[in-house]
């Protein structure tokens, strides 16, 4: 059965925490896509990590058989999808595959960041939309203020919008019935030429290549002969089918229908996501408008602490490369640190994962080196690059100017915390654009420096909030800055792992802290050591480390010992300034991550 105006494409959007899996849970309970034994809760997070940090990071699918109250039965195809702002591109491929979506909002906490840059995403691309307001068996629930906020800070229609409880079940036959009444059927032509958009891709150890698709026009066979278009690959289907949420195979896939395909592909690299998949035996000529690919904007090194584990580390990340095709790494090598990997991320959470993952999955110890942005570096030649590890940077004399990415941050607050919001962007360098009120709540808009935010800013808003503030972002483009390398020197010798690039105001500061802190955590030596922070060949700030000192005259007594004295300790001068010159200085790990853990004022 697949008659076009029977099925339902939609995705789920929400902010974090606002119950989008649990509300699939019950749909796919309330549909019969597994039963009571099989159901577990967020049954769609299927990664150890989602289920105890309670996110979700991978979109998921299912396919499930509805019979609505009209008698009638509809195919709807379920997308949910994350809600943290590091994996937005999830959220983008997922709406594209869709037609209209269901916009969970908490009824106890209202519209936050999130909801918006999620809604925002979907009306760009013209969905439906059908407002629910979750948890309302929760006493602190205001339905009526949170209709009135989605219709104030949204500008949504909540007339429709749909009251309901993911953890009772109550309200979820009328969102089913909402779907099937206000969703759009997909559109699409089973007699046309195949077109099908790739909407995501993941490796399976058992089966290779996992290809989820949406089929536009036509349909998909299995032994059918298919054509990616923007690599040229032609491929055999081996397999078509469904998720259930279990996988389930089936013969073909129609118009408007979404599953997956595999074809024996082993290289993640091959199945670009967004690319048009067509019949090879008769190709189409225009290929679908795609998405543009996630791009990296958070870099840091990560090396092994135990440098014998460098092999686990490049075995570890290549896996980790075949199921998150949005982290990029390249090998790196410090003198202080010894070999490493230079690693890209969408933000500081997916960061954070992948190093989690990493440490549990092949049990590596890591460790990371500050978080940097990628700056572009325009040169006197008129040469531009991008910069993303500080310490590659060229002589400040041949650089004409370096731009910053910047980002634009919706922040929605209650109102009590709001000065002291302003304050912590006025210290990030952030320029205010715009300040609207909702009842108590408060949306800023600000243009802030990416590096700026990057380091410790959710952390810190979260905190001086209790949690009620919520922060969202995107980034808007690169912007020329008063931007310094700021290089640490320990014993004359520049520690490439200790670089970072700093805004020229904050280097004093920063360059003072830093060295403090390496003060307290090297051991001292039989030589004085010292500490420096440098831009170019100006020291901006020094600390020394005392050496020990043998006290080499207590056995001279007796006639001329005033000479003697005076020559021991000539010697013992000569000998420490030696001892300076070639004696090594080793910057032990927790130095290291000593330094890592400054906060940035």
């Amino acid at each position: 059965m697949s008659n076009l105006d029977n099925i339902r494409n939609f995705a789920i959007i929400a902010h974090i925490d606002h119950g989008k899996s649990t509300i699939a849970d019950r749909i796919i309970h309330r549909c019969g896509g597994l039963t009571d034994r099989e159901m577990k809760e967020q049954v769609l997070d299927s990664m150890d990590i989602e289920r105890e940090r309670g996110i979700t990071i991978k979109a998921q699918t299912v396919k499930l058989n509805y019979k609505s109250k009209n008698g009638k039965e509809y195919i709807l195809n379920i997308i949910d999808t994350p809600g943290h702002v590091d994996f937005s591109y999830e959220v983008s491929r997922s709406l594209y595959a869709c037609e209209g979506s269901i916009l969970i909002v908490d009824s106890t906490q209202g519209v936050e960041a999130q909801t918006l840059a999620n809604v925002y995403q979907a009306l760009d691309i013209n969905h439906e939309i059908i407002p629910v307001l979750n948890k309302i068996d929760l006493p602190a629930s205001d339905i009526d203020r949170t209709k009135k906020q989605i219709e104030d800070v949204i500008g949504i229609d909540t007339s429709l919008a749909v009251p309901c409880s993911g953890k009772t079940g109550e309200g979820i036959d009328e969102i089913l019935e909402q779907i099937i009444e206000n969703l759009p059927s997909p559109d699409g032509k089973k007699e046309e030429l195949l077109k099908c958009l790739l909407v995501d891709s993941w490796y399976d150890s058992y089966l290779g290549v996992i290809i989820l698709v949406r089929v536009i026009d036509g349909k998909l066979k299995k032994n059918m002969k298919i054509k990616m278009m923007s690599t040229k690959q032609e491929y055999i289907i081996e397999k078509v089918g469904v998720f259930t949420p279990k996988p389930a195979d089936i013969d073909e896939l129609n118009s408007g229908e979404i599953g997956f395909i595999i074809t024996g592909i082993k290289n993640l690299s091959e199945t670009k996501v967004g690319d048009t998949i067509c019949d090879a035996n008769k190709p189409l000529q225009i290929a679908l408008p795609g998405f543009k690919p996630s791009k990296p904007v958070v870099f840091c090194g990560l090396f092994p602490v135990d440098s014998s584990e460098y092999q686990k580390l490049k075995d570890g990340l290549a896996k980790l490369k075949l199921n998150d095709s949005s982290f990029s790494y390249e090998p790196e090598s410090s003198s202080a640190l010894g070999l490493g990997f230079r690693c890209g991320f969408l933000g500081l959470l997916h960061l954070e994962i992948v190093t989690e993952r990493l440490e549990r999955e092949f049990d590596i110890n890591l460790l990371t080196t500050t978080p940097g942005v990628v700056y572009k570096v325009h040169l006197n030649s008129g040469k531009i690059f991008d910069l993303q590890n500080p310490s590659s940077l060229p002589d400040p004399t041949l650089i004409k100017l370096i731009e910053e990415p910047w980002i634009k941050a919706t922040i929605i607050t209650p109102d009590q915390y709001l000065g002291s919001i302003i304050k912590l962007c006025q210290n990030k360098r952030g320029v205010q654009t715009n300040l609207t009120y909702s009842g108590n709540r408060a949306v800023l808009n600000y243009d802030i420096p990416l590096n700026e935010v990057v380091f410790d800013f959710n952390d810190r808003l979260k905190s001086m909030t209790s949690g009620y503030a919520s922060f969202d972002y995107e980034i808007t483009g690169h912007k020329e800055g008063s931007l310094v390398k700021l290089g640490i020197l320990v014993n004359s010798e520049p520690v490439d792992a200790l670089a970072m690039m700093v805004h020229k105001d904050f280097a004093q500061s920063i360059g003072r802290e830093v060295c403090e802190k390496l003060k307290d955590l090297i051991p001292r030596h039989n030589f004085m050591i010292p500490v420096q922070a440098a831009i170019g060949g100006k020291i901006i700030a020094r600390e020394t480390i005392k050496g020990f000192k043998k006290d080499v005259l207590t056995k001279i007594h007796g006639g001329g010992a005033l000479d003697r004295k005076r020559k021991l300790l000539e010697k013992q001068k000569k000998g420490k300034a030696k001892a300076k010159q070639f004696g090594k200085v080793e910057i032990p790990q927790e130095a290291f991550i000593g330094v890592l853990k400054i906060n940035k004022n």
